[in-house]
């Protein structure tokens, strides 16, 4: 599968605090293979968040990464909305969803107006 892979300027921001060009290239072929991993985010109108790990801090998937991204099929564009540890947050605000629902929308708008 062919596919493009997009950045909002908060993935841009934290990836390379995050992951390496290898990693980063492992979490695109992942992807790729399993467009449709990970769990629906409750209310953001179709984001997904998957575990991935973190090589560089030594953790595996359980305790590692977690990579917010909406998969466009149309398109075959995956979005990559943001990135952090597990330890850093558990799961996301109410008010987190929201926000993240309101970009998901605006990019939707946008990537069917270009």
């Amino acid at each position: 599968m062919e596919a493009v892979f997009k950045e909002t300027r908060m993935f841009e921001a934290y990836r390379a605090n995050y992951l390496s060009d290898e990693a980063y290239a492992e979490l695109q072929q992942m992807l790729m293979r399993h467009p449709h991993a990970g769990k629906l985010i409750k209310d953001t109108g179709g984001l997904r968040k998957i575990r991935f790990p973190d090589a560089r801090r030594c953790k595996g998937k359980r305790g590692g990464l977690r990579v917010i991204y909406y998969f466009w099929s149309e398109e075959r564009q995956f979005w990559l909305f943001s990135i952090y540890d597990k330890n850093e947050m558990a799961d996301l605000t109410a008010e987190q969803r929201k926000l993240l629902k309101h970009v998901l929308e605006d990019e939707l708008a946008r990537g069917k107006t270009s």
